[in-house]
């Protein structure tokens, strides 16, 4: 792990990050939507649906019409440093645990110098705390595809996989320290975490550590 590597402690049960403030720019920001899954305008973060952001959508899954078809892990049609942002929502936990510094290496690649990935995954930490207590298949909360269960957060929602949609299965997960981990190593310079309010993480990663203000 880099040893400039900044991160916000403490960590708290809190709500997901706030939107990302906007400012004035000249020309359109863009924003890649890896994994975006069917066309669906709520799915894009908050911080990215002002005028200044323009979203490219980006998806394995030829069905769901993205504007580039390819793997997380190797998104080589997209040119190096040629994003503002990434946001990345329940995506790495669809991959082998190998194949994740594929993903967030190619996320830092992409991504501008001054720009940032914002990404949400499962919180294992606290979906372990609801198996330890027995309420492996009780609904920790409801979703707008349903009632999601610790045993869906773990291994994909189980109503979709039994309707053959296999790119729904897990296959790996994080808890704060081996997120933040990941990310480092992938070349993140600055990460912030928080917890959200459905057993997920967030974080809010930059590429470089922008310089501090003298006011």
């Amino acid at each position: 792990m880099s040893d400039d590597l900044l991160i916000t402690a403490p960590i708290a049960p809190i709500a997901p990050i706030a939107p990302v403030a906007a400012t004035a720019v000249t020309a359109a920001k863009t924003v890649l939507h890896v994994g975006c899954g069917d066309p669906n305008p709520d799915k894009l973060h908050v911080s990215y649906r002002g005028p200044e952001w323009r979203e490219v959508r980006l998806d394995i899954d030829p069905t769901v019409q993205p504007d580039i078809v390819a793997s997380i892990t190797d998104m080589a049609m997209v040119a190096s440093e040629s994003v503002d942002a990434v946001w990345s929502s329940h995506n790495l936990e669809h991959l082998y645990p190998h194949d994740v510094p594929l993903a967030l290496g190619e996320f830092c690649r992409v991504i501008k110098p001054a720009g940032h990935l914002l990404i949400t995954l499962p919180d294992l930490q606290r979906i372990a705390e609801l198996v330890a207590n027995d309420k492996l298949d009780d609904t920790a909360y409801v979703a707008p595809a349903g009632p999601i269960a610790p045993i869906d957060m773990i291994y994909g929602f189980r109503t979709a996989i039994a309707r053959g949609n296999f790119f729904m299965a897990h296959r790996t997960g994080f808890t704060q320290k081996t997120l933040v981990r990941a990310l480092a190593v992938a070349g993140f310079r600055q990460v912030r975490l928080q917890r959200g309010k459905n057993f997920d993480l967030w974080a809010f990663a930059l590429k470089t550590v922008p310089p501090a203000s003298n006011g």
